[in-house]
């Protein structure tokens, strides 16, 4: 009977461990500091690609962003191209709640994104709303962008689905002059 009950009991605090994440602050004092709203004003290409939980690539995309700063209001209209010819269209609000918080919505989001910036770092969490072959799937999004200098940022996003690891987004961002 124990060894029928081991997997039970150890299963749970496996998935629990890999919940786990880096508190924000350790970034505190590194440089460039990332201010949010400067780098997304005006113009942003991005690069990216989704993985599957074996790490085989299985879509890849650019993205143009245009973004807009409103007193503490950032508006990110982003306009996504996709490898297999297909477009789709993200419009996010995000609010700077304080220098280090922000929140954030978008159509697909499920409730409110939250978001922590310390140094050159951004963690973001959310549950998105994907649809995959008619169904809509709510995802947790564990997100971290990481500012390199002015004009270039690395994005890595991982997809969680009741704590198992369903893939992740790697994106690099690139702000026009």
């Amino acid at each position: 009977m124990r060894r029928w009950l081991t997997p039970w009991l150890i299963a749970p605090l496996l998935a629990l461990c890999g919940c786990a994440s880096v508190d924000p602050q350790v970034y505190q004092a590194e440089q460039p500091t990332l201010d949010l709203f400067r780098y997304f004003d005006g113009t942003v290409d991005a690069w990216g690609y989704f993985s599957d939980r074996s790490g085989q690539v299985v879509k890849r995309f650019k993205v143009v962003i245009q973004g807009r700063v409103q007193g503490d209001v950032l508006t990110l209209e982003e306009d996504f191209n996709y490898s297999d010819g297909s477009t789709s269209r993200r419009v996010w609000t995000i609010t700077r709640q304080n220098a280090n918080s922000f929140i954030g919505t978008a159509s697909d989001v499920v409730g409110q994104a939250s978001g922590q910036r310390y140094g050159n770092a951004l963690h973001w969490t959310y549950v998105m709303a994907l649809p995959v072959d008619g169904t809509t799937y709510h995802v947790d999004f564990d997100d971290w962008m990481y500012l390199q200098d002015d004009t270039v940022m690395l994005n890595k996003s991982v997809m969680r689905k009741f704590g198992f690891t369903l893939g992740e987004v790697i994106l690099s961002f690139r702000k026009r002059p």
